[in-house]
């Protein structure tokens, strides 16, 4: 059994931060890659940022410059540091891992970031 936990979001004005957090726990070996998707409302889930197990990053280019993503292997956590955000960040935003062990991805729950104007 795998869980992973979301945490951090909320509610923030334009141009502010906001810090995610990940923790995954359960029966787990290693994890592989990792990484953040957004759902926005009314549309449908979409990458954000992804980081692999060695700590290579990829981002979607509307958050290029803004946002960080970092893990720590040790905690079996990833983050997602957002500043300088704007009113089309909001949406809820799911974590994901990829647990070797299984074969499989799994998701977080999700947690909501609503950006006001």
């Amino acid at each position: 059994q795998v869980q992973l936990v979301e945490s951090g979001g909320g509610l923030v004005q334009a141009g502010g931060s906001l810090r995610l957090s990940c923790a995954a726990s359960g029966s787990i070996f290693n994890i592989g890659a990792m990484g953040w998707y957004c759902q926005a409302p009314g549309k449908q889930r979409e990458v954000v940022a992804t980081i692999t197990s060695g700590g290579t990053t990829n981002y979607v280019d509307s958050v290029k410059g803004r946002f960080t993503i970092s893990r720590d292997n040790a905690k079996n956590t990833v983050y997602l540091q957002m500043s300088s955000l704007r009113p089309e960040d909001t949406g809820v935003y799911f974590c994901w891992a990829y647990i070797g062990l299984y074969n499989s991805v799994h998701w977080g729950q999700g947690t909501q970031v609503t950006v006001s104007s």
